[in-house]
C-alpha cells in the first residue's frame, strides 16, 4: 500500500514523464502513462485495500475482511476522510455479532465522519436501531428505523425494516 500522498506524487511524475513521451513524438507511450497517471488518481480516492476488504465482504468472507482491515494501521494517516468512514463502517460490521457496544462507536464514528452513500447510511442506521433495540432504548430504536427507511431509496433493506418493527412490537 502506498502512503496517500505518494500516490499523488507518482502520478504527477508519471504525467510529466507523458507529456515529454508526446514531444518526443511516441503518442503511444504518453497515452499509455497517462493511464497509469490515471490509475494513480483513482488508488488516491478508492483505496486497494479498502477495495480489496469490500470485495472479501461481498463473498462474505469476514475473516478475509478483517486480514486486509489489519493491514490499515493508522486510518487517519493513511486515508482520505471518505476513506476512513468507510474504514470505520466496516471494523463495526466485523465487530456487530461480537462487541455491539465497540461496534455502536464506530457505526456513529463513521456516520460522523461522513458515509457517502444513501445505502451505507441506512444500513449503518439499522444495525444502529438494531444495537439501541436490544439495549432497550425503543425510541432511538424507532427513530433510526425511521430514517434508515427513508434513506432506502431502491427498497434494498425493506424486510429487515419490517421485521425489526415486528420485534420492536413484541417488546
Amino acid at each position: 500500500m502506498f502512503h496517500k500522498y505518494l500516490k499523488l506524487v507518482l502520478a504527477a511524475g508519471v504525467t510529466v514523464l507523458a507529456v515529454l513521451q508526446f514531444i518526443d513524438e511516441n503518442i503511444g507511450n504518453g497515452i499509455l502513462l497517462l493511464l497509469l497517471a490515471g490509475i494513480f488518481v483513482f488508488l488516491y480516492f478508492k483505496n486497494e485495500i479498502l477495495l480489496l476488504a469490500f470485495l472479501q465482504m461481498r463473498k462474505q468472507n469476514m475473516e478475509g475482511t478483517a486480514k486486509w482491515l489489519d493491514k490499515i494501521k493508522k486510518p487517519e494517516m493513511a486515508l482520505i476522510t471518505s476513506q476512513q468512514a468507510y474504514f470505520y463502517y466496516l471494523q463495526a460490521i466485523l465487530l456487530a455479532q461480537k462487541n455491539m457496544t465497540q461496534s455502536e462507536k464506530l457505526f456513529k464514528k463513521a456516520l460522523g465522519i461522513g458515509l457517502r452513500m444513501n445505502h451505507d447510511i441506512a444500513m449503518a442506521k439499522l444495525n444502529l436501531a438494531g444495537i439501541a433495540m436490544s439495549k432497550r432504548r425503543k425510541r432511538e430504536a424507532t427513530t433510526l428505523l425511521n430514517e434508515a427507511k427513508k434513506l432506502d431509496k431502491h427498497g434494498m433493506l425493506t424486510d429487515q425494516i419490517k421485521m425489526m418493527k415486528d420485534q420492536m412490537k413484541r417488546m
